[in-house]
């Protein structure tokens, strides 16, 4: 089995938990009465028209499966703040329990603590875990294109657009890149590491991201350790960048992300 299908058999056993103790009928009922979702797409860029300066995308991450534990965050809601204060223009959390150690509750506590877009970075894997997002006050979602079938990232896209959120669409490969153009995908994040192996590969980005056509923001997830990596995703039309590992483990991510987006400003940004 690998990395990926069994991190979702584990994401489906404690979804499966919580549904026991909260209903889909009541998670609905709770997202409905959220406050409405913030506009993610135009945190990012919006239209192609008026992209400018690469965008951060920073994340509360406690630990990885490929490092082990990253950070011992005791205060995400702090965190967060910084991040909001460095310039990030989405904040990221982690919420998967058993490799990444999130939680909901940390996505409750950056929630209460922001007012930007925040994105629940989970594995999802079925329409309850998007109400769930909502419920919880989250605009954006990830969806993994290798965990889903066509019609599940269809109809799981649809359900995000209908809930005013939007959805980073993971892709890894030329034809995942295919599938996501093909839904409909606005926002799509080319990950440079492989979900079967833990490795990482930056040069990925570069020999992918030319067959995303002009109109989606692109995203280049992991990978990003300082700003000459910046500067390479950025030169290969990266739109927005989504760190965690180098933010967690600084000691003044404000500043730093303040230095990754002067980099991405110093490229030619080609898309």
């Amino acid at each position: 089995m690998s990395v990926l299908l069994d991190i979702i058999a584990g994401v489906r056993e404690d979804m499966h938990a919580r549904q026991q103790l909260v209903s889909l009928a009541e998670v609905q009922d709770r997202a409905r009465l959220a406050a409405p979702a913030l506009d993610a797409w135009a945190a990012l860029g919006g239209d192609a028209a008026v992209r400018g300066d690469l965008k951060v995308i920073a994340e509360v991450k406690r630990r990885s499966p490929s490092k082990g534990d990253l950070a011992g965050i005791t205060d995400p809601a702090a965190l967060a703040v910084q991040y909001r204060d460095g310039g990030a223009s989405v904040i990221s959390v982690l919420t998967e329990e058993r490799r990444f150690s999130g939680s909901l509750a940390d996505l409750d506590a950056v929630r209460a603590a922001v007012d930007i877009p925040v994105l629940r970075k989970d594995f999802t894997c079925d329409e309850y875990m998007i109400w769930e997002a909502r419920a919880h006050g989250a605009d954006v979602v990830l969806l993994i294109v290798a965990a889903l079938d066509d019609e599940q990232l269809r109809s799981f896209l649809d359900l995000t657009h209908q809930l005013g959120m939007n959805a980073i669409v993971e892709t890894h490969t030329a034809e995942e890149i295919g599938r996501a153009v093909a839904v409909g995908a606005k926002i799509i994040g080319i990950n440079v590491r492989n979900l079967k192996t833990l490795d990482v590969d930056r040069g990925v980005f570069a020999a992918l991201a030319g067959g995303i056509p002009a109109g989606p923001i692109v995203v280049a997830e992991s990978g990003v350790r300082d700003v000459d990596d910046v500067r390479h995703y950025s030169s290969h039309g990266a739109h927005a960048i989504l760190v965690g590992e180098a933010l967690v483990k600084d000691s003044t991510p404000q500043e730093r992300i303040g230095e990754f987006k002067a980099a991405g400003a110093l490229e030619n940004n080609p898309r």
